[in-house]
């Protein structure tokens, strides 16, 4: 494993391989989720509303609000490793904080640390007013 994570200059090459990583990942595409946008640390995710993903009430299933939040920040993760290095979720705390009923939301992780070993990573989501509707601190771990 490589040592503590550093800054990388994020090209469109990397932009074009998070493109095709979202295009061809089976779960990303069964959720809907859409890639946004890549930069150094960060990464933003969004989703639209659809009826496959309320739940009973008619709101936004929260586990397809942790399952973008948690896919955004896989892919700021993915930013500060090292080639080949791979990176697994340990744990993530969601508040939700508004429901969902039509729209989008969009989500945006940042790394705020980067260790040798543990990455720890902050989202926010967005609904389509600019309000804050969930908030998320993630603990990411470097696999071998």
């Amino acid at each position: 494993m490589s040592g503590t994570t550093e800054t990388k200059q994020i090209n469109e090459s990397h932009i074009q391989k998070a493109q095709q990583v979202s295009k061809t990942t089976p779960f990303i595409q069964l959720i809907g989720m859409e890639f946004v946008d890549l930069k150094d640390g960060q990464a933003t995710i969004k989703l639209k509303m659809r009826d496959e993903l309320r739940q009973p009430h008619g709101l936004l299933h929260g586990g397809a609000t942790a399952s973008v939040i948690d896919t955004a920040m896989a892919f700021a993760v993915a930013t500060k490793l090292a080639e080949g290095e791979k990176a697994s979720t340990v744990d993530l705390t969601v508040h939700f904080l508004r429901p969902v009923v039509t729209g989008e939301i969009v989500c945006t992780a940042t790394v705020v640390r980067g260790g040798r070993r543990l990455l720890t990573v902050s989202a926010e989501v967005l609904n389509n007013e600019g309000k804050l509707i969930a908030t998320a601190l993630s603990t990411y771990t470097k696999v071998e």
